[in-house]
């Protein structure tokens, strides 16, 4: 309880009709000012280095002292300590039992002591304290007006003991836009060689024959059955990720889950030349598990490491969020240089899947490099763990973070749940509404909105139309506005906009239902009678969807204290996989309406 600054006036003294005291030297004047009520030394100045007197301001004068609010620390009246006569301020010297340290208004508590007999006021240095010839900040002050900021902003801008080193070559960020984009290239390429997996199942070497596949249920189904295991598998690793933050070390389970990823790409990749007619089924099985080991491995890589953009600042979580969209759009591209190509198959599938090989490799030596640079080193240095505060150690009760750093008795090695949902309340549905409008929309209905001018034959209104207009053109759109976050981060956290332009996109459902979707049985109204309208409502749901979705997850994790900003980022994951699936679930109904 040390003062940082502790500037003591110069004590005088006089009498009304006795011997006046003459100032004393600088050295014994400060340790008179540390004196406390009885002559007993305290070891710290009077609170407010208040002097007492007698209305006017005079030191020794007869009766009882008071305290006056003028700047100088003096000394005064009988019974106070002070110098004049009957003072108290002879060691050992009793003192006057109707005499007290005045209360002050406000959140200054004091601490009452006996000490053989005495009492000793004890001020409490919660806040700023100030006079004229003292000044001082405690840390507990300092704790809560901190802690209404961001941390990517106490981060941003460190103790002067503790200097920010600089991101040389913006190496780190770049190292998470990669990441960004290996965590999610290989889903992308799985599923968008949606050809080669049509060619493999229909039991036969050559799809031009026409021969009927044995397994045409298989064939039928097979994205339903896809989406049930990614979806399952996902949200069993998610709540996996979450009891294992505190339990398993971040770089185990990044490294293994790459390595888990890698080796099922490799497995399908080699497949990819393998003749597997007489054995559909097999095949159907192993593409199945494969997928689902896929899926849970990629939500743990990307849940951990979006966890541990929280302890950074804000841009690079919003470089990995952005590599993501720029995988999607590497993957439409690459459908789209297929098609114009029109090569064999499995060449162009064992093309994106040798591609995902080398990004997954990639990852793992990239992941490798991060703790090298001094940059990351800096973010990546260890938190006080969230548990630490008991018995005499205990969380300031009036911070904000409170609740979170001293819960009640339990599991140290998980994290607490409540405390983190509660937190995140406003922008978790923020998440899982953007992402319930998005998944309604596409590709459930974006992909079936064909173009007016089909007739004419065109390639660009028939075979590159729904590339180009969905895929492609949503990817794209949702990455700038991914990247705009970069640059902009408007609205808030806390701010009641956010969640306005989140429901706001409501409207886009209506405006693609009145667009060409085909087929139509119950809406039969087309009122955007133009190919100009879809390309329009495509791209503000993208942008939409890349700049609010961004805005909500890295906030996520610097709402919280810095301990719990991993176990945030995964709880931010949960979120949107949670929208994801509720939008997947209800876009087959939408479809039945129209």
């Amino acid at each position: 309880m040390g003062l940082r600054k502790a500037a003591l006036g110069t004590a005088g003294a006089g009498s009304r009709g006795g011997g006046g005291r003459s100032a004393r030297s600088s050295p014994e004047a400060e340790r008179r000012a540390l004196q406390g009520p009885g002559g007993r030394c305290t070891g710290r100045p009077a609170p407010h280095s208040a002097r007492l007197c007698n209305g006017r301001g005079g030191a020794g004068t007869p009766g009882r002292g008071r305290v006056c609010k003028s700047g100088s620390a003096g000394v005064g009246g009988p019974g106070r300590g002070g110098a004049g006569p009957g003072g108290g301020a002879r060691p050992g010297a009793p003192r006057s039992p109707d005499s007290q340290w005045p209360r002050r208004p406000g959140r200054h508590r004091r601490r009452r002591r006996r000490r053989g007999g005495d009492t000793v006021a004890m001020a409490s240095e919660d806040d700023f304290h100030h006079s004229s010839n003292s000044t001082y900040r405690t840390a507990s002050s300092s704790l809560r007006a901190d802690q209404e900021t961001l941390l990517e902003k106490l981060l941003d801008h460190p103790p002067p003991g503790l200097l920010r080193p600089e991101d040389r070559f913006h190496g780190t960020y770049i190292i998470f836009f990669s990441l960004g984009i290996g965590g999610l290239l290989p889903w992308n390429f799985f599923i968008t060689a949606k050809e080669y997996w049509v060619f493999k199942l229909r039991n036969c070497s050559n799809p031009a024959s026409g021969e009927e596949s044995v397994g045409s249920d298989i064939l039928n189904y097979f994205e339903s059955y896809l989406t049930i295991a990614s979806t399952v598998s996902s949200v069993l690793c998610l709540m996996a990720n979450f009891l294992l933050v505190n339990r398993v070390p971040i770089r185990v389970r990044v490294l293994a889950s790459l390595t888990v990823m890698l080796a099922i790409f490799l497995v399908m990749t080699v497949l990819v030349k393998v003749d597997t007619s007489s054995w559909t089924s097999g095949f159907f099985a192993v593409t199945i598990i494969c997928m689902a080991i896929l899926s849970g491995t990629s939500t743990i890589f990307n849940s951990s490491v979006f966890g541990m953009t929280g302890s950074f600042p804000m841009r690079n979580s919003q470089a990995l969020i952005s590599g993501g969209a720029m995988g999607g759009t590497i993957s439409a591209v690459a459908l789209l240089v297929d098609l114009a190509a029109s090569s064999d198959v499995t060449d162009s599938t064992l093309a994106f899947f040798l591609t995902a090989d080398v990004f997954l490799g990639l990852c793992v030596g990239l992941y490798l490099l991060l703790p090298r640079l001094e940059y990351a080193r800096f973010y990546l240095r260890p938190a006080w763990p969230a548990h630490v505060f008991s018995g005499e150690d205990q969380a300031p009760q009036d911070s904000p973070s409170a609740p979170l750093a001293a819960p009640g008795p339990r599991d140290p090695s998980i994290p607490p749940l409540c405390p983190i949902l509660k937190r995140t309340a406003g922008l978790g549905f923020c998440v899982v509404y953007l992402f319930f409008i998005t998944s309604l929309v596409f590709p459930a209905i974006a992909t079936n909105i064909e173009s007016l001018d089909k007739g004419s034959g065109s390639p660009w209104t028939t075979k590159f139309f729904v590339p180009l207009t969905t895929f492609l053109l949503f990817n794209f759109a949702d990455l700038c506005g991914r990247q705009v976050t970069a640059w902009i981060q408007v609205p808030g956290p806390r701010s009641k906009v956010l969640p306005g332009l989140v429901l706001l996109r409501t409207c886009l459902l209506p405006l693609f239902m009145l667009c060409n979707y085909q087929p139509r049985v119950r809406l039969r109204t087309v009122l955007f009678r133009s190919d100009l309208y879809p390309v329009l409502f495509t791209s503000l749901l993208g942008l939409s969807n890349g700049y609010l979705s961004t805005l909500a997850l890295m906030y996520g994790p610097k709402i919280v204290p810095r301990e719990l900003a991993e176990a945030t980022g995964v709880v931010m994951s949960f979120y949107l996989c949670l929208g994801l699936v509720l939008g997947s679930a209800c876009s087959a109904l939408l479809v039945h309406l129209i």
